[in-house]
């Protein structure tokens, strides 16, 4: 059973916005969740699947376009998926501090909204 190039866009941007939820929702857990200490022992690796994830499913986004600027912003948001996978990392590493993983995740997401913004507006006049 041959998949559609339509099927195969839906379901990596479906994973990759699995992956950003689980990112968001292990940032949140030391903020809103400091007395839960399940919730604190299990958000590094919530964390790390949701980089994973991610990374994944922005390694496999189709370049269907001439346009360098497009191809570009698409590697751009690449970097974002690889700086939330630091970040993880960080929460791992023994002996870090919080905002050593904060910082990886503050620039990851950053550079997923800025790619957010510019990818439409780079395809529009790619179309054009």
């Amino acid at each position: 059973m041959k998949v559609s190039q339509a099927t195969r866009d839906f379901m990596n941007n479906v994973m990759a916005n699995i992956g950003l939820l689980l990112v968001l929702l292990a940032t949140a857990v030391p903020f809103f969740m400091a007395g839960n200490t399940y919730a604190q022992q299990w958000y590094p690796y919530i964390f790390g699947t949701g980089a994973l994830i991610c990374f994944v499913a922005r390694c496999f986004v189709p370049y269907r376009t001439m346009a360098v600027r497009l191809k570009r912003w698409y590697r751009i948001q690449l970097w974002g998926a690889l700086f939330f996978c630091v970040a993880a990392a960080f929460l791992f590493w023994p002996g870090q501090s919080q905002r050593d993983w904060l910082a990886f995740t503050l620039a990851g997401a950053a550079l997923q909204a800025i790619c957010s913004i510019m990818i439409p507006i780079q395809a529009r006049k790619a179309e054009k």
